[in-house]
């Protein structure tokens, strides 16, 4: 398992408002991405990206990955 740290300060400006996030981990910081896929994209426009993006690395999948990823 590889070892890392994010140092991130994310600032969203929205017509109603603003967000802010700083995530400390790679689940964080994906949590946040999708959150911000969805209120971008709609649900389905996310869910589509989403998966362009998983078969992209389908072929890199190895078993000792976690997840199976």
């Amino acid at each position: 398992m590889t070892s890392h740290t994010i140092d991130a300060d994310i600032k969203v400006k929205w017509p109603e408002g603003q967000s802010a996030y700083s995530p400390a981990s790679a689940e964080e910081l994906m949590l946040i991405a999708v959150d911000l896929l969805v209120k971008d994209l709609g649900h389905d426009g996310a869910r589509s990206y989403i998966d362009q993006v998983f078969e992209r690395y389908a072929h890199t999948a190895t078993a000792d990955a976690p997840g199976g990823y």
